[in-house]
């Protein structure tokens, strides 16, 4: 075992350091579950949820009209991105739509956060 000594108030200074970067910490947590509408979704479930051919989502993507990330191969998309383009009319579907993808996301993390608990 390895002693390491330091000033005081360094250790202050890092321990009030540390407990910032955890409030901050805490703080993106809690925005981020109070906007879960603004996950990411992949290729299949915005084709599926919005009732367009993967062609189309390919077209999109291709003509810049939607942002996207690739992950090892596999595409992804922010649900306020989808979101745009419905509110854009470039995809004409209706709210009902969006909000089964939304309902879907939520299914799905959930489901994630608890097999994640069970280990």
């Amino acid at each position: 075992m390895e002693v390491i000594t330091i000033e005081s108030q360094a250790f202050k200074d890092l321990t009030a350091k540390i407990n910032t970067i955890a409030k901050f910490v805490t703080a993106m947590q809690s925005k981020a579950e109070e906007e879960p509408e603004d996950g990411w979704v992949d290729s299949y479930e915005v084709c599926t949820f919005l009732k367009i051919s993967s062609r189309t989502l390919q077209r999109l993507r291709s003509s810049r009209s939607i942002n996207y990330s690739q992950i090892r191969g596999k595409i992804y998309y922010r649900i306020s991105e989808v979101q745009r383009l419905l509110q854009d009319h470039v995809i004409r579907r209706s709210d009902e739509h969006l909000h089964d993808l939304i309902k879907n996301h939520q299914l799905h993390a959930e489901q994630r956060r608890a097999i994640r608990t069970d280990k």
